[in-house]
This record gives C-alpha cells, structure tokens and sequence, in this order.
C-alpha cells in the first residue's frame, strides 16, 4: 500500500493576510476594457456586470468568514503516488452508513458540495431516514485547491482514480459508492472500473456522452436527444479548446489578475445554469460562487486544473466526428452498476450512455442546471438515495 492512515494529516484553511491584501489591491488597480455598444452576453461577460461583482469581491464578500464555515468540516491532506491530496471526511453518526465519495468538476471544487453534507450525512436530523445516511470523502481533485502540486503530466481521469481508490483504502473503507458531476463523472466511472470489487455503484449527473463512430449509433434517437446532439455541436467550446490545447498560455492572465481569473469562471457559471437567460445569482448564491474563484485564485490553481483538459483532450470538441481521427469510446463498458441524473441542462444522450456504462437507475429532471449540488440540492441528494437503495 502506498500510504498508511499515519501518512493523513489534519489541515486546515488559513490564507496569509498579505495574500488577502493583494487581492485587493490587485482589484482595486484593474485596467479595464471596453466593449462592443449592445452586444450583452453575446461575446462575454459584459464589463458593467463584472466591475460591480469585482467590486463587491473587493469590498462586501468576506473571506474570513467563508474560511471559518469551511474549516467546520474535518479536513485532511495526505500524499498518495507522489500526489499532494486534500479532502473532506465526514463521518456520519449513524454507524452503519454507506461511505461515499464525491467528485467535483471544473470550474468547481469541494465547495460545490457544502449543501448537501448536511442531508447526505445525517439525514435523522433533516427529518429523513437514518438508513440513507452517508460517511463523506469529498477532495479536491489532483491540480485542483489544495490538492497541489500535481505530482506530474499524465494526471487524467484514469490516475486520478487510481489514487482516490488508494485514499479510500487507506480510510479504511473496502466497500463505498461513487458520486460525480463534470470532471467528476469521467473520474467516477474509472473508479467503477478499476476496483469494481470494492464500488457498490456509482451515480452520476452532467455527465457527457459522445458518438464513437459505430454503425448505426444515430439510428433510433428521439427528437429529444437528437436536439441535444445538436445543441452540444452548436456549444461554444472556447473554453474547452484553450484548457485543452494551451492550458500554460491561458494560465498567465488568469495566475495574474483576479479580475481575469473571476470572468473566466463566471461566464461558465452563468452559461451552465438554469435558467440559461438569467444570471449566475439567480441560480447559485453569489458569495458560493466567489467562494470557488477565491479558492482558485488563493491556490493559485488555474493552470494545474486545467490541466486534466489537456490529459481528456478526446473529451474537448463536441463538434467533432469519429471522421475527425479522435478516439470517442471510454474504454471497455463498465460493470459497476451506475445511476444517472439529467438535469434540464444536461447534453446526456441516454443509448450512448448505456453503450458506456452499466445503467440500471436513470432520472431526468424538468428543471436545474450543470452545478446541481448548488443549483438543486435537494434533488440531488433524493435521487443520490434512491440509487443507493437499490445498490446497498
């Protein structure tokens, strides 16, 4: 075994206030452009609604205060395969619960997930069955927050299963379920695959699926997921292309000005949430969100997250056809049985998903967007115990 329980060690947050001081000033000292007269959200964030969020990042949000609520939660770090790894662990009070792993995506972190622990670890006191109670492991993915500095190149979904699956072992835990969203549903199923003696199940949302190029593979789709198709080859991708093909060149103005580090995230906030026409803050609360780009920021991490683009680059042009010379598949079918939750903003086609995975649970949701544990906390965590009931 790589690493023993001695080798885990409590941690807790505690930012250098000359950091907190800089961010400030840095704020404060933006030089900002100008745009295009009556082009909205069109082209990017627009400059009047990201000088007031960056104003009130600089002068109304409290990190101190976020900072204390995260270091409620028992915090660990630990190194495993030469990989720096920071996690949640919180052990629920019932002891025969369920011990459950959740998986973050980008531009996300831990935090994404501080709704539903609650609910998820201690459902008795949310009023809910004790038998639907969860121990939590909630990291930070290798290259993400604290889990830094990735340990080298080659860090895809598969070795960042690898070295969860070890974590999980060293906690002791030789049966658990795997919950994953984004980065997270590619990273999940890996774990399915790789120790599927010791995953019960494994439940996903925002989970992506793709054309391989095999016969047939259109035939038979609803007007529904031909749509959807239609929608992921109509997505503005930029994103996806510079993490995935020059993550060190974008990673300059986003390491070096906080105002450009804050766009980039807020633009996938407000894009990726339901309601699409509306703003991040109608769907995400406005101090979570800046939560997650001061961790980025504070960490310094935009680089290193971006990185499991680069190591995914398959997983990155959703235009793209098997013609293109891009391998599709996900590897042999998993075996672990696996749950799915689509929410209104999902572009999960249901035949392609099962060609991947071993599907027995499968819900789809009238409403809620890509960050369902902040968008819809609740309808996660129901449908995240219906699955486990039937795989316990």
């Amino acid at each position: 075994m790589t690493n023993t329980p001695h080798d885990i060690r409590p941690f807790r947050i505690e930012i250098p206030q000359d950091q907190l001081d800089d961010l400030r000033a840095r704020l404060a000292n933006t030089r900002w452009p100008d745009e295009l007269p009556g082009v909205g959200w069109s082209r990017g964030v627009p400059v009047g609604y990201l000088k007031d969020l960056a104003e009130y990042w600089r002068t109304g949000y409290d990190w101190r205060a976020q900072e204390a609520k995260l270091n409620e939660y028992p915090q660990f770090r630990t190194t495993v395969d030469g990989q720096n790894l920071h996690f949640l662990h919180v052990r629920s009070p019932e002891p025969d619960a369920t011990p459950l792993i959740l998986l973050h995506g980008w531009p996300g972190g831990f935090v994404d997930f501080l709704d539903v622990i609650g609910p998820l670890s201690d459902p008795r006191a949310h009023g809910d069955d004790p038998a639907d109670a969860f121990h939590l492991v909630i990291p930070s993915l290798p290259g993400f927050g604290f889990s830094t500095p990735l340990a080298g190149p080659g860090m895809n979904a598969a070795r960042m299963a690898g070295v969860l699956m070890r974590l999980m072992s060293s906690l002791g835990y030789e049966r658990y379920g795997v919950q994953g969203y984004d980065t997270g549903a590619w990273v999940g199923p890996e774990l399915g695959r790789q120790a599927p003696d010791h995953v019960l199940g494994v439940h996903l949302n925002a989970l992506l699926t793709f054309p391989v190029g095999a016969e047939g593979e259109f035939d038979g789709l609803t007007e529904a997921e031909q749509r959807v198709w239609q929608d992921m080859q109509n997505f503005n991708d930029g994103y996806l292309q510079c993490n995935s093909k020059r993550p060190q060149t974008v990673t300059y103005g986003l390491h070096d000005s906080p105002v450009g580090q804050l766009a980039w995230i807020m633009e996938k906030f407000r894009e990726l949430t339901d309601p699409e026409d509306g703003l991040p803050e109608d769907s995400i609360d406005r101090d979570r969100m800046l939560t997650d780009v001061s961790l980025y920021w504070l960490t310094g991490t935009a680089g290193s997250a971006a990185q499991i683009y680069y190591e995914e680059t398959s997983a990155t042009d959703w235009g793209a056809t098997a013609d293109d010379g891009q391998d599709w598949s996900t590897g042999e079918r998993g075996t672990v049985p696996t749950g799915v939750l689509v929410s209104a903003h999902d572009v999960t086609i249901r035949p392609w998903a099962e060609r991947d995975h071993n599907i027995v649970h499968w819900t789809e949701l009238a409403s809620g967007g890509h960050f369902l544990a902040m968008e819809a906390p609740g309808a996660l965590v129901d449908d995240v115990r219906t699955f486990f009931r039937k795989s316990r």
